[in-house]
């Protein structure tokens, strides 16, 4: 429970202090469906893991080193949104290839982390619910990190004084996809 609020805590910190919204950010349907998706699954994953019945990983390296990835992996998830923040000036709508340690090796590292922090919540607490939850959002922002990173390709091609995308880096997983 622990888990699943802080990353929802953090969410609230940089959906108030680090994001940048523009007003074409989510259609209105969005916020509805988004809402139902987190919904549903909080209920579920609660349901799981608080009833009377549930049994922790009975491996207390298995549920330590799921906690670590979680922390480890949102921290870096962190760090990536301000590294997004500021590539962009307020106000603008100027578009950079970000360059930090994190984007060195995929377009999506603050997508890649997210999965990565709910794998480590799904050793933790040896869930079913949370591993659909694991696969369902990795679907999703697999799919997203695709779009970006054919995007990024598209814009920063290197024609016409434009930058020239990195030719190595891969969309969400560092050197396979």
């Amino acid at each position: 429970a622990m888990l699943f609020t802080m990353h929802f805590v953090k969410r609230e910190f940089e959906t108030v202090f680090v994001h940048r919204f523009g007003n074409d950010t989510m259609p209105v349907f969005n916020i509805f469906k988004n809402s139902g998706y987190y919904w549903l699954f909080a209920a579920w994953i609660a349901y799981a893991t608080m009833h009377p019945l549930y049994t922790p990983p009975a491996n207390l390296m298995q549920r330590k080193a799921g906690v670590a990835l979680f922390i480890i992996a949102e921290l870096l998830n962190l760090k990536t949104h301000f590294d997004l923040k500021n590539l962009r000036p307020a106000g603008t709508r100027i578009r950079k290839i970000p360059n930090t340690v994190l984007f060195s090796l995929v377009s999506c590292p603050n997508y890649f982390f997210e999965i990565l922090s709910w794998v480590g919540f799904t050793l933790a607490s040896q869930s079913v619910a949370a591993a659909v939850f694991t696969m369902a959002g990795a679907a999703q922002m697999i799919q997203w990190a695709l779009q970006k990173h054919r995007r990024y390709r598209k814009d920063f091609d290197g024609k016409d004084g434009r930058e020239q995308y990195p030719k190595n880096r891969k969309a969400i997983v560092p050197f396979l996809l």
